[in-house]
């Protein structure tokens, strides 16, 4: 028996559509991480990027278990003397709800140059509507 390997020339990406109208956050992009990195395919390798493309529509419609909604706070540098910066969920949620969810995968995926590579197959959009319909996405049921 021979094994496989498969490399960046041969491997086929499709594109898939998930609605997270009433998603929980954390759930979803455990489920979107694996998907990226091609882990549910029978080709996967791991330093070779066999994963698909997922386009999450309804960003603006996740939501939070627990008190995550209240408490929970993203932070970022301006590489500025006391430049340390807090924006809280809520806050999050009502400038830029893509920017939530695209956290959230690229926390869960490798922290590499190929971890990079497979976070730009993910498309966020806060509404219904996405611009990927010549790609003829599949739709799927993230359960």
């Amino acid at each position: 028996m021979k094994s496989f390997m498969a490399k960046n020339e041969t491997a086929e990406h499709k594109w898939l559509v998930v609605d997270a109208t009433d998603a929980i956050l954390g759930r979803m992009a455990a489920k979107i991480a694996p998907i990226l990195m091609g882990k549910n395919k029978p080709s996967y390798t791991p330093h070779v990027d066999t994963g698909d493309y997922v386009v999450v529509l309804n960003a603006s419609k996740i939501r939070v278990t627990g008190k995550k909604a209240d408490n929970k706070e993203y932070d970022y540098y301006t590489h500025f003397p006391g430049g340390h910066k807090y924006v809280s969920f809520a806050e999050m949620m009502e400038r830029k709800p893509e920017k939530v969810i695209e956290l959230a995968v690229r926390r869960m995926l490798p922290k590499s140059k190929l971890g990079k590579k497979m976070l730009k197959k993910l498309k966020v959009y806060r509404g219904s509507q996405h611009e990927h319909q010549a790609q003829q996405p599949e739709t799927i049921e993230l359960s």
